[in-house]
């Protein structure tokens, strides 16, 4: 599918882009701003991480060597200072390599605007966590839907993602797990499915199945997690011992069996010298050879 989405608009194509004559998203004029990073503050709800891992440690060096190459986007904040829209990682990159200020366009968007450009210039990345997609497909569709554009909000995800409204759907219905099952799904301990199924639970009932896989250590299927949706739906999901049967199904064991032997029955063979230990070897090893006798004729 041709993925045609917001982030496309804010690239810097030209010579005119890179020194501030045209907005590469509205095309009006811009320009670029040395802002200090102490003025820029982080997007309110962005969803994104910023590690100091080692994709952090090769932009700080390839800052340090040629400064910072494209220009990041941010936006003026009423309470004073800058609202950062893309430029996230640049700017503690920035902050790693020493420097006081970095190279920012700044635009004047609207809140839903901003929330367009802030999600679609990251999703472009690869190393997107399964909690980064599902917290930026939500912001991206409730902003979508506050622009009042007609059409489906899923189909507008679709076109500009490529992924289908399905999938898109099931993304979104991962930011009602609670925060410790999220980041299960995150770790990969947790497979995307099952936590979509578990995400259909009551906050009360996921720190159940919580409890019970980190206790008890055991995995979970996607026909378990499709149970406990069913159960949780019908209100059977009440307890921990629910949530247990369901996870850690009773293996069946062969039922103990017990043999009595009468006193006057072993009186006929055993007369009152024979104490209780050694008439259970006689007849341990009489046992035994009738078994053995037996497999002989078989």
């Amino acid at each position: 599918m041709n993925k045609t989405n917001y982030a496309t608009k804010i690239k810097l194509n030209s010579f005119d882009d890179l020194f501030g004559v045209n907005d590469p998203i509205s095309g009006a004029a811009t320009e670029i701003k040395e802002i200090p990073l102490a003025e820029l503050h982080e997007f309110k709800g962005h969803p994104f991480r910023v590690l100091d891992d080692e994709k952090m440690e090769e932009l700080v060096a390839s800052i340090k060597d040629n400064g910072v190459l494209v220009p990041g986007i941010a936006r003026l904040r009423r309470e004073g200072g800058y609202e950062i829209i893309a430029g996230h990682r640049r700017r503690r990159a920035c902050e790693l390599a020493g420097l006081e200020r970095i190279p920012m366009f700044v635009k004047n968007l609207s809140d839903e605007d901003a929330i367009l450009a802030m999600v679609d210039s990251n999703l472009q990345r690869e190393d997107i966590l399964p909690s980064e997609k599902a917290k930026a497909y939500q912001m991206r569709y409730e902003a979508i839907k506050d622009q009042g554009r007609s059409g489906n909000s899923l189909k507008s995800l679709t076109e500009s993602f490529g992924e289908s409204p399905k999938q898109i759907q099931r993304y979104i219905w991962l930011n009602r797990l609670i925060d410790e099952l999220l980041a299960m799904v995150d770790a990969k301990k947790l497979p995307l499915s099952q936590g979509v199924e578990l995400s259909f639970l009551l906050v009360r009932e996921q720190k159940m199945v919580l409890s019970v896989l980190t206790q008890e250590q055991v995995k979970i299927s996607l026909k378990q997690a499709e149970l406990l949706k069913k159960m949780s739906q019908s209100r059977e999901l009440e307890n921990e011992a629910d949530v247990r049967r369901v996870l850690m199904p009773e293996r069946k064991t062969k039922q103990s069996r017990k043999v009595t032997i009468k006193p006057d029955v072993l009186d006929e063979f055993f007369d009152e010298s024979y104490g209780e230990n050694e008439i259970s070897e006689i007849v341990i090893s009489l046992l035994r050879s009738w078994k053995e006798s037996k497999e002989g004729k078989e």
